[in-house]
């Protein structure tokens, strides 16, 4: 039995959260197995309509779990996302964002290497959303390598098909608080000598809304980072 828990963590995306349903249903009703696999959404204290559009589709969509907290970031709410899809005994988990940058037509290669590897994840060849943003990038990759000892292809990619048995070996080596679990999950799996296969994805400019993530948020976490890092490089060795 493969059961698949989607994960989108969704933060003052009403502009674009209806869409994503629309969009991310279809591949967990395809994938599901015998209806026990979900598309949860985890809405992250938003201040818009968000989690009340969520709750409006569920009401059509019985694989659609919508769930909400108080406001944490992305990266605690991803986390949310991953523990609740473990304690519901899910066999995989698919993470991505809100935003609509990637395509749910491309997870189909992703399914098919489930069992060969433990975590799937797409590569940003071919990135629209901006200069300043491959920049950052390049930049966690560097400070990844210099940091841990370990080469990333795409740090910090929205889009990842995990096993959960894997994912649940690992995933309390990361705070609860912290801000890029999705940059550490594939550096810890570096570090232990996990299987990672990267595929080539499309990713669009966000689809609507207004990105909250500015220069500055971006330098705060990143001196953050930097800090959490060297903790979390100790823990691991």
């Amino acid at each position: 039995m493969d059961k698949l828990y989607i994960v989108i963590p969704a933060y003052n995306e009403e502009a674009n959260i209806r869409q994503v349903i629309d969009d991310w249903y279809p591949i967990v009703e395809k994938y599901s197995c015998s209806n026990e696999s979900r598309l949860v959404i985890i809405d992250d204290g938003s201040k818009d309509a968000t989690y009340e559009i969520i709750r409006e589709c569920a009401k059509t969509r019985p694989l659609l779990t919508p769930l909400t907290k108080k406001n944490g970031g992305h990266g605690p709410c991803v986390l949310t996302g991953y523990r609740y899809a473990l304690s519901m005994g899910a066999d995989y988990i698919f993470q991505t964002d809100s935003d609509g940058q990637t395509l749910p037509g491309e997870f189909g290669p992703f399914w098919e290497q489930r069992e060969n590897y433990d975590m799937v994840i797409g590569h940003r060849k071919a990135r629209q959303d901006g200069i300043s943003r491959v920049f950052v990038t390049k930049t966690l990759k560097l400070v990844i390598r210099l940091s841990f000892g370990v080469s990333v292809t795409d740090a910090n990619t929205p889009y990842r098909l995990m096993k959960a048995g894997t994912l649940k070996k690992y995933l309390g080596l990361i705070p609860e608080d912290f801000n890029l679990p999705n940059v550490m999950i594939p550096v810890i799996y570096a570090k232990k000598n996990c299987t990672v296969k990267y595929i080539p994805i499309t990713f669009r400019p966000r689809q609507g809304g207004v990105n909250s993530i500015n220069p500055k948020k971006i330098f705060q976490i990143g001196i953050q980072a930097v800090k959490d890092f060297r903790n979390l490089n100790r823990a691991l060795s």
